[in-house]
Order: C-alpha cells, then sequence, then structure tokens
C-alpha cells in the first residue's frame, strides 16, 4: 500500500477529493450529517497525503519528482503528465492544509448541504491539478475547474454587504468574480494556445516546450498576456477589484480557499509557465510587474484601512500581501523569489485564519461592522487572541512566517530596485497601523452590552484555528525546511532564465 502512495501520490492527489464528490453524490440529501463526515474524511486523508508529498520530497535532489506520464489525446498531445519540484510541493501543502479547515469550519452549513460539499471538493480538486500538472492543456482545465465552482458557492450560500451608505449583494460579488476571472482566462489561453503553435512539437507538455526555446521577440509579445492573465487571479492592480468583492461575498471556508489557495493560482501560473517557458520575456516586463506589484502593497494596504466590513479590511489586507508576492517574483533574484514563494505559504495560512475567526463572528452576530464592536475579548478570550496571532503574521511580527517572507522579499527588492523596496516597507508600516488599530477597536475596551452573547470558537472551529496558527508559528522560528524545499525549485529556474541570456 506504501509503494502505491509512493508510486500515485500526485494522481491520488487530485482523484482523493473527485472520489469524495462522486461518493457525496450517491448520498441522500438529507443525510447532512454523513455528508459532512465524508467531506472531512476525505479532507484529513487529503492532508496527511499533501503531508506525506512535501515531507517525501527530496529537496537535495530537487527537480521534478513523483512524475507519472500517461498518454490521453495522442493527436493532440496531449498527456497526463504529474510532478513537483520544491516550489509546488509547497503549494500542495497549502492546500491540504486550507481544505482540511475549510471544511471544518464547513460543518455548520445546513442549506444544501449535499450540493455545498460537492462544489467545494470540486474546487480543490482543481486547485490540486493546478499545482501538480505539467501538461499545459490539463493545467488550464484544472484552472477553471478550480475558478468556475466559485460563482454558485458565493451567489447560493454567500451573504451581502448592507450599510446604509454602501450595498454589494451576493449576487453581485459572484457574477464581478466570474467575469473578470473568466476574462484573465481568455488571456491565458490564447498564450498558451500560440505556445503550442509556435513550438510545433504536438506537445502540451512544459518540459517539453521548455527545451524548444522561443524566439526573443515572440517571448515580449506573450509574457503579457500570462502576465495579466494569471495576475487577474493573483489580484494584480488593477485588475483587482473583484477580489476584495468576492473575498466579502463569500462563505466562510470559501474566503479561506478563495484568498488562501485560488489566488495562488495565480502567482503560481506566472511562475511556472511564464518563467519557465519565457525567460526573456520576462526580463524585459519584469520591471512593470514589480512596479505594479507596490502599487498592490500601498493601494491594498490604504484601502484596508478605510474599510468598515471585517472582511473587507481582510480582503484588501489580501491584494496588499499578494503585491509582495509579486515584488518578490519580479526581482528574479534567489532572495526575492524564494520569500515570494514563502510569502504565498504564508498568506495563505495566516488569511484563512483570519477568515475563519471572521466568519464565526458574523454567524452569531449577524454584522461586520467594525464601527459596533468594542470590548470582545472579554467575552470571546480566545477568539480574540488567535485573532491576534493572525494579525501579528500580518503585520510581519519576527517568530511568525509573515516575517520570513517579507524580510527575504525586501532584501530580493532592495538588491534590485531600492526605491520600490522602500516603498514596501513603508506598506509593510501602514499594515501594522491598521491591524493594530483594528485590534484595539474591536477586542479591547469596555464591552459592549449587545455582545453579551457571543461564545469563542466551537470545537472543530478551535482544531482548524489551531492547525493554522501551528504552521504560522512553526514557519517562522524555523523557515529552513520550507526555504530548502523553495530554493530546489527556485534555483534551477533562476540559472535557466541566466543561460538564456
Amino acid at each position: 500500500m506504501l509503494m502505491f502512495i509512493q508510486q500515485h501520490a500526485l494522481t491520488l492527489s487530485i482523484v482523493l477529493p473527485f472520489v469524495g464528490l462522486l461518493a457525496l453524490v450517491l448520498i441522500p440529501s438529507e443525510r447532512r450529517t454523513s455528508i459532512k463526515a465524508v467531506s472531512v474524511v476525505v479532507g484529513g486523508l487529503s492532508i496527511l497525503l499533501s503531508l506525506y508529498i512535501f515531507l517525501a520530497y527530496d529537496h537535495a535532489r530537487g527537480g521534478f519528482q513523483f512524475q507519472e506520464t500517461y498518454p490521453w489525446i495522442t493527436s493532440l498531445g496531449v498527456q497526463w503528465h504529474v510532478g513537483v519540484d520544491g516550489i509546488s510541493a509547497l503549494m500542495v501543502l497549502l492546500t491540504g492544509v486550507v481544505m482540511f479547515t475549510g471544511i471544518l469550519i464547513s460543518w455548520s452549513v445546513d442549506k444544501h448541504t449535499k450540493d455545498y460539499f460537492i462544489l467545494l471538493l470540486t474546487l480543490v480538486t482543481g486547485v490540486f491539478g493546478v499545482f501538480v500538472t505539467l501538461d499545459l492543456f490539463l493545467l488550464f482545465f484544472f484552472y477553471e475547474v478550480a475558478v468556475l465552482p466559485m460563482y454558485l458557492l458565493i451567489g447560493i450560500w454567500g451573504s451581502s454587504t448592507d450599510f446604509k451608505t454602501f450595498l454589494r449583494t451576493k449576487e453581485y460579488g459572484a457574477m464581478k468574480l466570474t467575469l473578470v476571472l473568466v476574462a484573465g482566462s481568455v488571456l491565458v489561453w490564447v498564450a498558451l494556445i500560440a505556445i503550442y503553435a509556435q513550438a510545433n512539437i504536438g506537445s502540451f507538455d512544459l518540459l517539453a516546450l521548455a527545451k524548444t526555446g522561443f524566439s526573443a521577440e515572440f517571448q515580449r509579445i506573450f509574457f503579457p498576456f500570462l502576465m495579466v492573465g494569471f495576475g487577474v487571479l493573483a489580484g494584480l492592480w488593477p485588475f483587482h477589484t473583484w477580489s476584495p468583492d468576492g473575498h466579502v461575498a463569500a462563505p466562510t471556508a470559501v474566503s479561506m480557499l478563495h484568498a488562501g489557495v485560488l489566488m495562488k493560482l495565480g502567482a503560481y501560473g506566472i511562475l511556472r509557465v511564464g518563467l519557465t517557458l519565457f525567460p526573456e520575456g520576462a526580463h524585459a516586463w519584469m520591471p512593470v510587474l514589480i512596479v505594479l506589484g507596490t502599487v498592490n502593497v500601498i493601494y491594498g494596504a490604504v484601502s484596508a484601512m478605510a474599510q468598515r466590513d471585517l472582511k473587507y479590511v481582510i480582503g484588501y489586507s489580501s491584494v496588499s500581501h499578494m503585491g509582495y508576492v509579486l515584488m518578490g517574483m519580479a526581482t528574479l533574484v534567489p532572495a526575492g523569489v524564494n520569500g515570494a514563494v514563502l510569502q504565498m505559504f504564508s498568506h495563505g495560512v495566516m488569511t484563512a485564519l483570519f477568515f475563519a475567526v471572521v466568519g464565526s463572528i458574523y454567524q452569531q452576530s449577524h454584522t461586520r461592522d467594525i464601527g459596533v464592536f468594542e470590548g470582545l475579548a472579554k467575552r470571546i478570550g480566545l477568539t480574540g487572541a488567535i485573532f491576534t496571532i493572525a494579525g501579528l503574521a500580518s503585520l510581519g511580527l519576527p517568530g511568525m512566517s509573515g516575517f520570513v517572507a517579507e524580510f527575504l522579499v525586501f532584501v530580493g527588492t532592495f538588491q534590485t530596485y531600492p526605491l520600490l523596496g522602500i516603498l514596501g516597507v513603508i506598506g509593510a508600516a501602514i499594515t501594522a497601523t491598521y491591524i493594530l488599530r483594528l485590534l484595539a477597536k474591536v477586542f479591547f475596551g469596555p464591552l459592549d452590552p449587545r455582545w453579551e452573547k457571543l461564545h469563542n470558537l466551537t470545537a472543530l472551529e478551535t482544531v482548524a484555528a489551531g492547525i493554522l496558527v501551528f504552521f504560522l508559528v512553526y514557519v517562522g522560528v524555523n523557515p529552513g525546511p520550507f526555504l530548502r524545499a523553495i530554493d530546489s525549485g527556485v534555483m534551477p529556474l533562476l540559472v535557466r532564465m541566466g543561460e538564456l541570456l
């Protein structure tokens, strides 16, 4: 059995949630507890498998491991080719962690429970597929599988924002997210078709295409298609506006997956496809990307400071933190790119924890208006402590994963674009300002009597939060294993880019 898992670990990571959703199809809708139990089992097996993939990856050997190749559509050169390097192995772990904790958080879902978990597992199947596939046709297929369920998950199970001076319905958030992301997908698909036609080797295989070599002119023309197409999902300014609205409208677990994992698909696509196939195009366009990423950092932080809705604060904070990912990636130096990948993991865990806590508060209070909260720590101290940990990771406190990631991004940026590095540090200072102000306003001070009936996280929510807190702290105090894995994937990529110039 262990040998089978070792040989087919990546295929199993995709098949497991897919088999889980097929099992849910066979369970009668009224058996809600059984549906939730099956989903938790699938999530538990997935996090164990993803942990195994990450720990078993030999970063000393590097390269793509756990590879499997099977022919599929031979006339088009499409094949089932999976494999992970240190970068994608970490993203698989992130997906397993956020998936399992999101399913635990979803135990309270009682509206169309069967449909909800089927769509949730469909989304996760697509995410795992993107991170492990090495065939561009399948990568795009799984990319769409991951994105499209969001429309129904938000439109049916989401919530609307309704202040006296501000109205955003969940239908609006779902439609805006879908339209913008589909538009980005069109750009990606155009680039992939152009790559397939230009290479003229009858294959979508990434590793085979990387050996082909594309002209400098072709790379400079089509790299922006990948940069913007994938960048839309990464929250790239000025194509980011779908993201906060989508975060806010989504149900709790979907917000966790949306910010924690889906936004990473965009950054991963730029890194895996764009930098691998178009090294000269990347060198030409990375100055543009790092400027836009810096705008992400400052704009997102300032916008988060101005919000009244708790989820909008986290939504714009995600835009800001993804800016650090884009900045680090665009430096094209080891420290910056390593920091960008670690920031993808750190932000994924941190923002999932944020949304889990806010979801618990909203479920009880039926409001996310920051102005009406005060002194909640006196009533829900554990919840406040967990939110504080997420906040400290967000502002980059030493000992938390966010500090290590952002420090590396700053090192890489100061090596290449010192002025933008200064702006990045200013963005971190703004982040500290709005996070500390938010903590003071919501959790400290005298307790408003209307919140006397609030209670701490449930047992399942506490378990989910505990898992997320563990990774935030563990990566912060012992980043070595994670950075070694990341570096084993980043260095060959940067060396290849240097060799081709």
